[in-house]
């Protein structure tokens, strides 16, 4: 799957990473509804990081669709919760 982590790129991710990657997604959907800043600010570079490093970064001149979008590192609770549906940041 490709994830586009915002203002940075665009990163391809097995599949068989789906799980690990949607535990954090509900954690960090949890510190949200919760409004834990600490926990969110905490899972957001959980979930970032995860993705760099199971994934393989594609080239800067790639422009692939991507599955997931995920929020920059520095984004907000509330940045992220607008860009939020239902299903969280990976749709279920």
């Amino acid at each position: 799957m490709i994830v586009r982590i915002m203002g940075e790129g665009q990163v391809n991710v097995a599949d068989s990473h789906f799980a690990e990657l949607n535990k954090l997604d509900d954690e960090l959907l949890d510190e949200m509804e919760g409004g834990d800043e600490e926990g969110f600010r905490r899972t957001l570079h959980a979930l970032l990081e995860t993705v760099r490093q199971l994934g393989e970064p594609l080239p800067d001149d790639a422009l692939e669709p991507s599955e997931l979008i995920l929020p920059a590192p520095d984004a907000t609770l509330d940045e992220v919760r607008s860009m939020l549906s239902d299903d969280g940041l990976i749709p279920g």
